[in-house]
């Protein structure tokens, strides 16, 4: 996905802009038994799920031959002195082969088009949250909303029950992400990450050791699903599958949702919506919560500030709200909890304000932006009001 000029853009949810760091301890014994563990009960044969892994890994490596194009476009970065020894310092932290290791780097590319599309968007560009939710709240993103929900209706009420998470802010998340799948992302994974790790470009702050993270996650992840790191597609940030989550937190925080034996955030629907729901869950999502109300901020100018000076993170009481100037409806006034006052910058017209919750700052840890959290609540709202009209 192409970088939002007004907020960050949603391929870089969980490290990029933010998120959760790669898991320091080694995964490797984690990861064999998870592949030595009894079949679950209720999940496929044994025969069945071989069969369905044979189909997946095939369709993977089809989707990355599609990327070769662009992969010949880099420099392969070989036996290069950085490379090597990242290879090394991985195998020994994980009891991995460096060999295998070497070779799965080396056939990494440098992109200079990763180089390009990570930087920043230029200084001066103006914010525009109404423009920036007309690019995802639209008839043809709702009614792929719409199709989507009626498909995984199942996973989706499931998701709820377990960790509390709206199915309608999980269709939000998705359909911002991704399109429902329609755009994962063109480039291999591998390129970008090792690009991002290696060849940072200068001109903005260096992330490099957060992206040589993300590789490491990668190999991981490629070891646990026995299939090569390159096979896997992504965002120029490295991001995958329907949700969009990096390397580190797809080992941290995908879940088998539908207990078939494989963790598939691409190709399984239910994988995806249970992790985006967990993930949520796990950054202090509480169940039944709005994710905001309605505010009229204050006119004085010093109110306003103070009021805004936390930005997105909930440090007020709404008593303390009111002391300020900030007028809010009546359940937002019985709110038992913190809130924030967020400002939705409107390119040369008034800002919009709404008083964020506890929630509100949840989804906004699957990507650092207001703009971005209110898109994929509007998103999912609006998909709500469409499913319930036809049921």
């Amino acid at each position: 996905m192409s970088l939002a000029t007004l907020a960050p853009a949603p391929a870089l949810a969980q490290g990029v802009t933010q998120g959760p760091t790669a898991a320091k301890s080694p995964a490797t014994a984690r990861f064999k038994a998870q592949a030595a563990s009894p079949q679950k009960a209720g999940s496929k044969s044994a025969g069945a799920k071989t069969s369905a892994r044979k189909k997946a890994v095939k369709a993977t490596a089809a989707t990355a031959a599609a990327a070769t194009t662009t992969a010949s476009a880099g420099t392969a970065y070989g036996r290069r002195d950085d490379v090597l020894r990242f290879a090394a310092e991985v195998a020994a932290r994980h009891g991995l082969e460096p060999a295998t290791l070497e070779r799965q780097l080396g056939e990494a590319r440098r992109l200079p088009s990763v180089q390009r599309l990570i930087m920043p968007p230029p200084a001066g560009t103006a914010k525009n949250w109404a423009a920036y939710r007309d690019r995802f709240v639209e008839p043809q993103r709702i009614q792929a909303g719409l199709a989507f929900w009626r498909a995984h209706e199942r996973w989706l009420e499931a998701a709820e029950a377990r960790w509390g998470v709206p199915a309608s802010l999980i269709v939000g998340i998705i359909g911002v992400e991704t399109f429902y799948g329609r755009h994962m992302g063109s480039f291999r994974a591998l390129d970008a990450l090792a690009t991002l790790a290696f060849d940072f470009p200068p001109g903005r702050r260096d992330r490099s050791e957060f992206f040589r993270s993300e590789l490491e996650n990668l190999l991981l992840l490629a070891y646990r699903e026995q299939v090569e790191p390159a096979s896997y597609m992504g965002s120029f940030a490295g991001a995958l599958g329907l949700p969009q989550f990096m390397p580190g937190s797809l080992n941290r925080w995908a879940v088998d949702f539908d207990e078939d034996g494989h963790i598939d955030l691409h190709r399984n629907p239910a994988d995806a919506i249970g992790s985006v729901a967990h993930y949520l869950a796990a950054f202090g999502w509480v169940r039944d919560m709005p994710t905001h109300y309605a505010v009229a901020a204050p006119v004085d100018v010093s109110d306003r500030a103070v009021l805004l000076a936390p930005d997105i993170l909930p440090s007020f009481t709404p008593a303390q709200f009111a002391q300020r100037g900030a007028e809010l409806p009546e359940p937002a006034r019985q709110h038992d909890g913190l809130l924030a006052l967020v400002e939705l910058q409107n390119g040369d017209a008034a800002p919009s304000y709404v008083a964020g919750t506890s929630n509100f700052y949840a989804v906004t840890r699957y990507n650092w932006s207001s703009y971005y959290a209110m898109a994929v609540i509007e998103l999912g709202q609006a998909v709500r009001r469409v499913y319930r009209a036809a049921q």
